[in-house]
């Protein structure tokens, strides 16, 4: 881990930040999804919806509303963490490939409101997001500032993720896996 994490630090200096940013974005993406599908056995077509609808909901307050960064972030975690209650109310009692069509049909539903939705400019989505200063302190314009602070959120969230896994909550996700009638 620690090796991985030097070569993280590192890694901008020889790679283009930009890119690395969207890997890095792109791959807790890919944690959470392994999370639900590879320790719970559920199969979710919905973590686009989140993930856009957070975009869109930080893009919008960040540069319409004029909010700081570390608020942005924080109005669109809110937001799809209500996306997930709703998605959850709707789809936590089915199975199988019910579940995989209800979350299908919902984050094609966010997919058709993001397209039709007003503030989110359509298919040529929110341009010209301002990246702000976090905490008063950083410059996101800076894209070394920038990576670190994605890579920190990133390390962060594998961190949760990780931590979810190996507690008693992950067990039981196991076992749903496993047996999810008992």
């Amino acid at each position: 881990a620690a090796v991985l994490l030097l070569v993280a630090v590192a890694a901008p200096f020889v790679l283009y930040p930009v890119f690395l940013m969207k890997v890095l974005c792109f791959a807790l993406f890919a944690c959470a999804f392994n999370l639900l599908i590879g320790f719970a056995g559920l199969l979710s077509f919905g973590h686009a919806a989140f993930f856009g609808g957070a975009a869109y909901i930080a893009a919008h307050t960040v540069k319409v509303w004029g909010w700081a960064p570390e608020f942005g972030l924080i109005a669109a975690t809110a937001v799809a963490g209500l996306m997930g209650l709703v998605f959850g109310l709707i789809a936590i009692r089915r199975q199988g490939i019910y579940f995989a069509m209800i979350t299908l049909a919902l984050s094609q539903m966010v997919f058709f409101l993001a397209l039709q939705l007003p503030f989110t400019h359509g298919e040529d989505g929110i341009q010209g997001v301002p990246r702000g200063t976090l905490f008063g302190l950083f410059d996101l314009s800076q894209p070394l500032t920038m990576y670190y602070t994605v890579l920190a959120i990133f390390v962060a969230g594998f961190a949760l993720i990780w931590r979810t896994v190996h507690s008693p909550f992950g067990q039981v996700l196991k076992a749903i896996r496993e047996n999810e009638p008992r």
